[in-house]
């Protein structure tokens, strides 16, 4: 029973997360029906589902939402502020419950209370006329009646989660009336039955008052579970004809074929003998292809996130067991060995590039959160704010998502604290009253970029250089760029806020940002214009677990560069690098400045007589950068270098040759940006 409950609560909360974003998207479209249904479908499913496995408080919470839902689907409630306030609220209580259905914490109990009450109230309105619940249609108007044909073939295994199929056929017969005819042609000989196993399915004639959706609901717990298909047939009393019924009892005695079927035939022509405007066949057409024609195959599984991580781990294993195998099949005089070796490495190239796509996640998962924050904060603030988004099927590993989600949320705080300005300012100042925050991803060579900008006060420089110089953090006489300037707000204890207050203004904030970015090796650039808004620019690996590297050797050390920043590679003589005053060299007629990593790196001087000139991409420059010998590329698998050198930045990681030796992987970018102070310092 475990099982199932972790199961249901995995899947309620995909639901509450599902509305929640609908919820969001509603408010900007009140009438729109699909979300109205989106919205209900979804309380739905949290209602049933909680009472089946014992989250009874969930499910009578969720049940007066549900209530108050069904009056908004029937157009008997509007889509209010108030009303989403509150549902929003709800959501998050929701959420707790799942982890405390049993209210045993004080507050808990008081917010269900106070939830509930409000919910009440707003079923409970003035007008009860208006709000009344329960509306019974006329038994005898014929004109609302409908009939509809059902094929429902259960998965055989749909008894594993306790799922009994004739329950759904019970709640049929509570719609209307009912002809329910059952197919046994797939039950095998006895000594092959399996009991755990469903072999039966059912075609069902339905004439009822209601409408589609609430046939559709019977089965909303089964929908992956089987084959399901619901067309409706005819605007009269089908179930009426006794040589119709006959006909089909018939066929199905007789074990039919499962598609479009004998009975549908039967109804077909019947239809037609009534000289009906638009037969069955037409319809179908009109609605497209029947979902049971085809069969019903699985596109997609839930898997736990264990299990990618495992997934990943192994194929890092494999990866470094492959270079360790390549290696001695090169040193090897067995030609035979070494073709082998190198369909391992195609094969291990293209699982390692497969799996990569399995934990890649599209950044919309995030989304919820951000237009949440900024739909709640804004109204904490008084301020009139969009959120849009764009780019959002850009995907990034799982791992990288979760450890950006905390960052982007202080951003997004920042924008709607110190960037947009109060409606009345931005009144002054000729702009809409509305400020707009807008989130950007989009893949840039093997890095993905997330770019927030809003469109408000932006930054002033010369604020944060006379705020540096106050704290003593640069001198009074310092000449900086408006670049250096601005990436001062990213400074341990650095803050522009003239008040403290619950957002924002104690010093601790972007400095984090940074170094959490920094752990998954994301590089952060700021641009800001006064009166025009900022940009925060985010780029970001595709993956943390695997790069493809270019392997060099400096003295007798192994390091791995990402190929991702690499350009050209030059051979260039070792007077050329060396001792220069300005660290500046020709290449194809083309100037780069250098660093000389040995020299860098206090190794001494070598007695080769060329060096290898890498030039790699840094912000919108190209850097040299001096090794003694590329060996070639390598798939780098990153392990940590763990606490003892938690604290150097020009070192990301290290991986494992196939000979076993340790090789450092260089972050570029933090080697370039320290040497640049180093000497910009001395």
């Amino acid at each position: 029973m475990d099982k199932f409950r972790n199961k249901f609560i995995e899947e309620a909360t995909d639901n509450i997360n599902d509305l929640e974003d609908a919820l969001l998207l509603i408010e900007n479209d009140p009438e729109d029906k699909e979300l109205i249904e989106r919205i209900f479908r979804a309380m739905h499913s949290l209602k049933g589902g909680g009472a089946m496995f014992g989250f009874n408080t969930l499910s009578e919470f969720t049940h007066h939402l549900e209530t108050l839902y069904d009056l908004v689907r029937e157009g008997k409630y509007k889509i209010t502020r108030k009303l989403l306030d509150v549902t929003l609220a709800s959501v998050d209580h929701m959420k707790a419950l799942l982890a405390n259905d049993d209210l045993d914490a004080a507050d808990l109990r008081t917010i269900h209370t106070e939830l509930s009450l409000q919910i009440r109230k707003l079923i409970d309105n003035d007008n009860e006329e208006k709000q009344k619940v329960v509306i019974e249609k006329p038994q005898n108007d014929q004109s609302e009646v409908k009939s509809y044909y059902i094929y429902f073939e259960p998965d055989s295994d749909i008894f594993s989660d306790g799922t009994n199929p004739l329950f759904l056929l019970d709640e049929l017969y509570t719609l209307g009336e009912c002809k329910v005819f059952a197919h046994f042609n797939k039950i095998p000989e006895i000594e092959k039955i399996d009991i755990t196993k469903c072999y039966t399915y059912w075609e069902i004639i339905l004439v009822t008052s209601e409408d589609v959706n609430a046939v559709t609901d019977v089965f909303i717990f089964v929908e992956d579970q089987c084959k399901l298909e619901i067309n409706e047939i005819a605007d009269y009393d089908i179930i009426q004809n006794i040589e119709v019924i006959n006909q089909i009892s018939k066929i199905a005695e007789e074990k039919t074929d499962v598609g479009v079927s004998e009975i549908q035939k039967i109804i077909k022509d019947f239809s037609s003998s009534k000289k009906q405007s638009v037969s069955l066949d037409e319809m179908i057409k009109m609605k497209g292809p029947l979902p049971s024609v085809k069969e019903n195959v699985i596109s997609s599984i839930r898997v736990s996130s264990e299990k990618l991580d495992q997934l990943m781990n192994l194929v890092s294993e494999m990866v470094t067991t492959q270079a360790r195998l390549s290696l001695y099949a090169e040193q090897s005089t067995d030609g035979e060995l070494l073709t082998i070796a190198e369909d391992v490495q195609k094969l291990s190239r293209q699982l390692r590039d497969n799996a990569f796509d399995i934990v890649l996640v599209p950044v919309e998962t995030m989304l919820t959160r951000f237009q949440r924050l900024v739909r709640d904060l804004s109204k904490e603030l008084n301020k009139n704010i969009v959120f849009v988004a764009e780019g959002a099927e850009t995907e990034l590993d799982k791992t990288i998502i979760e450890s950006l989600t905390d960052p982007l949320l202080h951003i997004l705080r920042n924008c709607i604290d110190h960037g947009i300005e109060s409606p009345e300012i931005r009144s002054q100042l000729g702009k809409p009253t509305q400020g707009k925050i807008l989130l950007k991803a989009f893949y840039s060579g093997t890095n993905v970029h997330i770019q927030i900008h809003d469109d408000g006060a932006g930054i002033d420089p010369e604020k944060i250089k006379n705020i540096a110089i106050q704290k003593g953090i640069i001198k009074k006489d310092a000449t900086l760029s408006k670049k250096e300037i601005l990436d001062l707000v990213f400074l341990p204890g650095f803050s522009t806020a003239e008040n403290v207050t619950g957002v924002s203004g104690r010093g601790v904030g972007m400095d984090v940002v940074k170094r959490k970015l920094s752990e998954i090796r994301g590089v952060v650039e700021l641009e800001s214009e006064i009166n025009e808004g900022t940009t925060l620019t985010i780029k970001l690996p595709l993956t943390l677990s695997i790069i493809d590297g270019l392997l060099v050797k400096i003295a007798n050390s192994f390091y791995i560069i990402p190929l991702s920043v690499v350009g050209k590679i030059y051979a260039t003589d070792h007077e050329n690098v060396v001792n220069k005053y300005n660290n500046l060299i020709i290449l194809d007629g083309e100037q780069f400045p250098f660093y000389y990593l040995r020299e860098e790196f206090d190794l001494p001087e070598g007695e080769q007589e060329s060096e290898q000139v890498i030039v790699v991409s840094y912000e919108d420059n190209k850097i040299g950068i001096v090794v003694d010998e590329v060996v070639g590329e390598y798939q780098a698998v990153l392990k940590s270098l763990g606490k003892m050198y938690k604290n150097q930045e020009i070192i990301s990681g290290a991986t494992i040759l196939g000979d076993g030796t340790v090789a450092l992987v260089m972050d570029t970018n933090k080697i370039i940006s320290k040497f640049s102070q180093d000497m910009f310092n001395s």
